[in-house]
């Protein structure tokens, strides 16, 4: 199903109409180029997925690739092109921002950000939604290519040159993603780390490892809502 907020082309932004614009190119680099690559993140996330509440939501869902691989069955997305796509692979898609989640307080058990903290306008809000939207003891679950990684120094290179969908992004270090989450209500209870070869130099499968590392070009953050102050005693 597809839940569809009016907007006019006028209405989006540029990141959104480059989105739009380049859905399916942006969709085929999962089997090509990215194949490898999605599946060592895959992985990664495997170590997660079993300890995670239903039901499951992501934002920033796109084209559905990580959604459908993990079993996710909702998601939300400005791009109405990528959308389409999700929607064939099964997701229930809403069109929407992050930062305007048009889905009740405390629907869902777990919240997956996965590649997109980058690219929204204001992470700070996007969690806030999340935080909202989980149920008491939900978890939020980021995956992140972080600035000070091999692999965010290759993407903000890209950035600077003016990449179609770099030159949107904003990445942030491990440390600043920590304080975000702290700022919004949320807990760090899990990190894994992998994609430890270098930008054009994957060739092998790799298996995650536990907690963080500054040498990883992909970082998973598990995050639990906190319960609220005047709820510990009781």
């Amino acid at each position: 199903m597809e839940h569809n907020i009016p907007n006019s082309e006028t209405d989006l932004d540029a990141k959104t109409i480059v989105f739009n614009s380049l859905a399916r190119e942006y969709d085929l680099w999962f089997e090509a180029e990215g194949k490898l690559i999605f599946e060592i993140e895959i992985r990664a996330f495997q170590e997660i997925i079993p300890l995670l509440p239903s039901p499951w939501l992501e934002i920033g869902v796109g084209s559905g690739r990580f959604a459908r691989a993990l079993g996710i069955q909702t998601g939300v997305d400005p791009s109405s092109e990528l959308l389409k796509i999700a929607k064939s692979r099964g997701i229930d898609t809403y069109l929407s921002s992050g930062e305007e989640c048009p889905l009740q307080d405390g629907s869902f058990g777990s919240v997956f950000i996965i590649v997109t903290l980058c690219f929204v306008d204001s992470p700070e809000l996007v969690l806030q939604e999340a935080h909202r939207i989980l149920a008491p003891g939900g978890n939020v679950v980021l995956g992140l290519v972080l600035r000070e990684s091999p692999w965010g120094i290759f993407y903000e290179q890209k950035k600077i040159a003016g990449h179609r969908f770099y030159q949107y992004a904003n990445f942030y270090s491990y440390n600043e993603v920590v304080t975000l989450l702290t700022q919004s209500g949320f807990s760090v209870s899990k990190v894994v780390s992998t994609l430890f070869q270098k930008p054009h130099l994957v060739k092998d499968m790799e298996f995650p490892r536990e907690g963080y590392d500054p040498d990883a070009g992909f970082t998973i953050i598990t995050a639990s809502k906190k319960q609220p102050d005047n709820e510990t005693n009781l």
